[in-house]
């Protein structure tokens, strides 16, 4: 595709802006062992065919560090838009149907016969249906939920986040086209909106109505907690290390440490590298209860850290207690 492209160094970066002229240029900062990253990479690839006109790029952000530098970019996935070489907007986030808006708002390019285009010439209906289904819980508001600019917004806001409702959302006061549109398409003529895997669940009466009855968990897709997160992580395999690194680079002397004596043992183990979560690396220390890495689990629970491996392995139990026997 090529409206497409992967950069992977400065100089081919600065000369993509240079060249783009007045078009859009969308750049994804990202990185490979983030999941998010993956999942935007896709989203990318469905704007690209929509946005015939805009120039989409993807960058790993570790691998060019002097373009990250200067755009201060401290977390993936991050996305910045360009114009005319200048950046002109910045998305934090895997925010779907906010990278949708943005495109939209700032795809308005010149065509090569000199017309004027918006968004690749997408059919309205197409667009409402991407957006529609770009979460599994969209709710379609005024404002944003950081900042609702109705009472109605605000209240179902409300009511999403105290029944631990994970949701995406969208502005329709940002776009003229999909208010109006929306209401035509759903058959349903006030603001909020909320849906769940692309079918319209109702406004603010009916999650009201679904909240009092006790429906509302089973209706929408509930927030996954950190514990619950942990929980899962930990549980992924019988033996997890949770590192700096991973078992082919360790990234700090205790972890490099455990790895030998772990491979020492036979014993087949999984790791997880805490640098690359920040989320984790905190919130384990609290659950756990243990404030340094790297931190070994069995079966679900906490072993303890390299000391306590080092005393395991002297007294010869490593072998039973990886294994789950003591």
């Amino acid at each position: 595709m090529a409206n497409l492209v992967e950069v992977t160094a400065q100089k081919q970066f600065e000369d993509v802006l240079a060249t783009a002229g007045k078009c859009l240029v969308v750049v994804h900062f990202q990185a490979p062992w983030a999941p998010q990253c993956g999942q935007m990479n896709e989203v990318m690839t469905e704007l690209a065919k929509e946005h015939a006109h805009t120039k989409f790029v993807k960058l790993e952000a570790e691998a060019v560090p002097e373009v990250s530098e200067k755009y201060e970019i401290s977390s993936v996935p991050t996305f910045l838009f360009f114009k005319g070489g200048e950046k002109v907007d910045r998305l934090d986030g895997a925010h779907v149907p906010e990278l949708t808006k943005k495109v939209q708002r700032l795809a308005v390019t010149e065509s090569p016969d000199g017309s004027a285009e918006r968004g690749g010439g997408v059919d309205l209906n197409q667009r409402l249906k991407k957006l529609i289904n770009a979460a599994p819980c969209m709710l379609f508001m005024k404002g944003a939920p950081q900042e609702p600019r109705c009472g109605f917004s605000r209240q179902i806001v409300a009511l999403l986040k105290e029944h631990n409702i994970q949701f995406s959302s969208f502005d329709i006061l940002s776009d003229e086209e999909v208010r109006q549109g929306l209401k035509t398409y759903s058959n349903w003529p006030t603001y909020p909106q909320v849906y769940v895997n692309g079918e319209l669940v109702g406004g603010l009466d009916i999650v009201k109505e679904l909240a009092e009855s006790g429906e509302l968990e089973n209706t929408c897709p509930k927030a996954v907690t950190l514990e619950h997160r942990l929980k899962t992580i930990i549980n992924q395999s019988p033996v997890m290390l949770f590192m700096k690194g991973n078992k082919e680079a360790a990234r700090c002397g205790f972890s490099r440490q455990i790895l030998e004596i772990l491979n020492g043992s036979g014993v087949d183990y999984d790791t997880f590298d805490i640098l690359q979560d920040e989320e984790v690396r905190q919130g384990l220390k609290t659950y756990s209860n243990w404030p340094t890495y790297p931190q070994l689990y069995v079966k679900g629970e906490l072993i303890g850290g390299l000391d306590i491996i080092k005393e395991l392995k002297e007294s010869g139990e490593l072998v039973s207690v990886l294994k789950g026997e003591s």
